[in-house]
This record gives C-alpha cells, structure tokens and sequence, in this order.
C-alpha cells in the first residue's frame, strides 16, 4: 500500500491560544470547534497538526511530540524566526513557547533537526528526509566528544541542565583545545544560558567565544555558527 498519512493528535490548554501562536509561524487554522470538545486544526504546506483541549493540561509535565520530516529544516527554521520576531520582537528560546536552532545530531544520522515547543508544552521535532552530505564533524578534544553528548541532550532529550553541567567543567578547562570545537562549545553553551534565561552567563560565555582567535578559514566553516551567536548577542542587549 502506499498514499499513508499519520496526523498527530496533541493536547493544549486553550485551541485559541494554540491557534493563534501557530498561525504566527505561518500555519492557518481550518477548523475551530468548541463543541462538543474543543478542537483545532493547524496546516501549512503539508504539514497538519491537530489539538484537543484540556483545561487542566500543564504545560511544564506534557508529554505530546511528535517527529515532522521536511525538505529543508534551515528553511523552515527561518520562517518560523521570522514569524516569531514579528510577533514578540525576538527569537523566543526560553520558556515556553521557544524554538531550538538547526543543529547536527550524532544520534540523527548527522541530520540537522530542531524543535519547537509550543503553548501546550508539545514538544515538534523536525528532521530533514535525508542525511547531510557532509561528513560528520570528527571532533578530537574531550570538549568536542562532550559537546556531541550535550547537544543529544539538550537538545533530543530536552535536559537542559545536565547539557550545560557536561560542559562547564571541560569549558573550564580547555585551553588545549582547538579553536573551532572551543568556538562551538562556547556558542552552545550560550544558547543553554539563553534557554534557563541566565543573561549574564549567556553573555560572559559569547563574550569569550569572541575572544577566541580564529582564521580566515575557520569562520567560514563556523559560520552558522557565529551567525547564530551573533543574534543571540543582539537579543540579549
């Protein structure tokens, strides 16, 4: 058999309140019902999302996901962005509702997904069809092996703290450690702070991400990277 289609059904607080944050993103609504049991439908493209309500849903303790496969996650990222910057001002990564950025997951087949929680505490995952092309990046440093395991899981897993714990004492310590994988460590670790709405951190940790010396060469390979870094810095000041 083939023409299959699985279509999630996720709880949420409020349809409204759900409605209305997914149609920021770009998603339009094609049903609201509130009778008998309140019920909306969200699409775009060919993703479709459905919602029920329930009144006593905490959004902290849900435990709704569901894994979305797209053509081009980096796309997609951009436009929920733009959807939450003309909103809120801001790329929302702390709290709920929030958005990871596109990373490179060991455990993904080096596919670069993220996730985006919504109102309800739903936690979307996103992943390309395919594998990247690129190889893999062959980290050397113990830092560089830490943050392959601390990205699984802040970022999979959704454990923010122990991500942020696996690193800080290596980060502490890494004067040895080649300037691309201490870049990296540093931005993610930022990105961390930034999720536990801890300012100062974040910016201590770009700060020194800033300082680190890197050629011509390295900045391109990083690139995403930095880029990242860099709107982070802006939504921070």
């Amino acid at each position: 058999m083939t023409g299959e289609k699985t279509i999630p059904l996720l709880p949420c607080r409020s349809i409204d309140e759900t409605a209305a944050f997914y149609r920021t993103l770009g998603f339009t609504e094609t049903l609201h019902q509130t009778r008998p049991n309140p019920y909306t439908v969200v699409v775009m493209d060919d993703i479709q999302l459905h919602f029920y309500g329930v009144d006593d849903l905490d959004p902290e303790n849900t435990y709704g996901t569901c894994i979305v496969i797209v053509p081009d996650t980096g796309a997609l990222f951009d436009r929920f962005a733009a959807g939450m910057r003309a909103e809120h001002g801001k790329l929302l990564v702390a709290g709920i509702p929030r958005v990871t950025r596109p990373r490179k997951r060991a455990n993904t087949g080096n596919r670069a997904g993220f996730s985006l929680v919504d109102p309800g505490g739903n936690v979307i995952r996103f992943f390309p069809a395919d594998e990247d092309e690129d190889a893999a990046p062959q980290r050397v440093s113990k830092l560089g092996k830490l943050l392959e395991r601390a990205i699984v899981l802040g970022d999979a897993k959704g454990d923010t703290a122990q991500a942020a714990r696996i690193l800080d004492a290596t980060l502490a310590k890494a004067a040895d450690t080649p300037a691309t994988e201490l870049a990296e460590a540093l931005a993610y670790r930022a990105d961390l702070a930034a999720r536990t709405d801890d300012r100062p951190r974040a910016l201590e940790l770009l700060d020194r991400l800033a300082a680190v010396p890197l050629t011509p060469g390295d900045r391109t390979a990083l690139a995403p990277t930095l880029t990242a870094a860099a709107d982070l810095r802006t939504q921070l000041t």
